[in-house]
């Protein structure tokens, strides 16, 4: 088996096994907090999803089906970078599970709040507000890395602009006419995707 192949299978591995936490956490949540359907976000969240996700996610697949399929937007990666790459993924993954097992029944699809959405404070989220997508797009780097391309790795960049710039402020928004000035101290002593550096001792 030769190190295409090798990259394959940590690929899959990353992905499946990420996917699995996921849908695991995710399917709990619907079944003890409720659904919140995507079109009650309304036209035009759905087409940021379909012109920044689904390509991301189609070219995941694609890669995952047959490598040669996206050897068009193959990058010219040293091996070392790439399974360096490999391990930070699959470094990632119990950093996932801590997330969504934090998260627990407010985890949804959608920017909107649950009707007993609860505001979470413990585990990650005592220092970051949105750790699912900062690690969510480490992985996805990850993966771009590990399968050496230039489209996956675009993709994901677009996606967290998109996420950074739209989502997040929507997200917040919702959070604080819920919450309301408990969330608003709450921004103030975290970072939205990474701690909050302080000067303060």
């Amino acid at each position: 088996m030769n190190d295409q192949h090798l990259f394959r299978w940590v690929f899959i591995a990353i992905f499946v096994i990420t996917m699995s936490i996921s849908g695991y956490f995710r399917r709990k949540a619907r079944q003890s907090g409720g659904v919140i359907r995507r079109t009650q976000e309304g036209w035009r969240s759905l087409m940021l999803r379909v012109l920044f996700a689904a390509p991301l996610y189609v070219s995941v697949l694609v890669y995952m089906i047959n490598p040669r399929w996206m050897l068009w937007s193959m990058l010219s990666l040293p091996a070392w970078l790439r399974w360096l790459a490999g391990l930070i993924g699959l470094g990632m993954v119990p950093i996932i599970y801590w997330i969504m097992n934090s998260i627990g029944n407010n985890i949804s699809e959608t920017f909107l709040t649950k009707e007993q959405h609860v505001l979470v404070t413990h585990g990650p989220y005592r220092w970051v507000r949105h750790p699912l997508y900062a690690v969510a797009t480490g992985i996805f780097i990850a993966l771009s890395l590990v399968a050496a391309n230039w489209f996956m790795l675009a993709m994901v960049v677009l996606l967290m602009f998109v996420i950074a710039a739209v989502v997040i402020p929507r997200e917040e928004a919702e959070l604080i006419l819920k919450f309301g000035d408990t969330y608003r101290e709450y921004q103030q002593r975290t970072g939205r995707l990474v701690p909050r550096l302080s000067l303060h001792h």
